[in-house]
């Protein structure tokens, strides 16, 4: 199963620098690190995906790929070999952490045309957040990390003064007070820079959410508008 999710992707077609990135690396270490059995087969692995397949370690750089391959990854760390297991752990938190840094490159998802890398792997993590739990405090480190790229799908929103009070579900933790986010829809390429507050104290037991937005109108906040934090984005949402 893992070998044909592999190659169903035409890892060549993402994007990613030239100079930097090396779709040849993705599938072929992809592929040894799922079937290493030890240590050095499974460091061999790596070292192609941290290279130029994935991540560019050297650098700090972090590529698409990574977000298309994360839930391959994850299957490796439940299903493989221990060492291998560990190295995939390690190569999502390095592209977590390298991607917090990259205030540039955004990738389409099934909710958005352009979201910040670091916000769409946190979104691959947060599927798995039973296995990374369970995964020790490398897998548990990785989840908290996660926590800090919140994401709000709004289910129903009503103008409310000078802005939208939207209820829908929280994922990850929300730092509370006001803050910048992005407003994204399907179909529309560029978020739009806005500021989000709790509109009543948020649950810690519960995902469902209202948050007041301040800077949009009732018809941009409709269901299924996402809301992000704007920081990732390094404000280069358009108002």
């Amino acid at each position: 199963m893992l070998e044909e999710a592999i190659d169903t992707v035409n890892w060549g077609d993402l994007p990613g620098p030239c100079d930097l990135y090396e779709p040849d690396r993705v599938a072929t270490g992809l592929r040894a690190l799922a079937t290493a059995s030890g240590l050095v087969r499974a460091a061999d692995a790596g070292s192609l995906l941290a290279g130029g397949g994935l991540v560019h370690d050297h650098s700090g750089a972090v590529f698409p790929a990574a977000v298309t391959a994360a839930p391959i990854l994850l299957a490796i760390v439940r299903d493989g070999h221990p060492d291998a297991g560990a190295t995939a752990l390690r190569l999502l938190d390095d592209a977590l952490a390298f991607a917090v840094c990259d205030r540039r490159t955004r990738v389409a998802t099934s909710y958005a045309e352009a979201v910040p890398i670091c916000c769409a792997l946190a979104d691959q993590l947060r599927r798995y957040a039973g296995l990374l739990a369970a995964s020790g405090a490398e897998g548990r480190c990785l989840l908290a990390d996660a926590a800090h790229h919140w994401r709000f799908d709004v289910q129903e929103a009503v103008a409310e003064g000078g802005g939208v009070a939207a209820f829908g579900v929280l994922a990850g933790r929300f730092p509370g007070g006001t803050q910048p986010a992005e407003l994204h829809r399907v179909g529309r390429g560029t978020p739009l820079a806005v500021q989000v507050a709790p509109h009543y104290p948020l649950s810690g037991h519960s995902p469902d959410a209202c948050l007041r937005v301040d800077g949009a109108r009732l018809d941009g906040v409709a269901p299924s508008a996402v809301l992000l934090p704007g920081g990732c984005g390094s404000g280069s949402a358009d108002r």
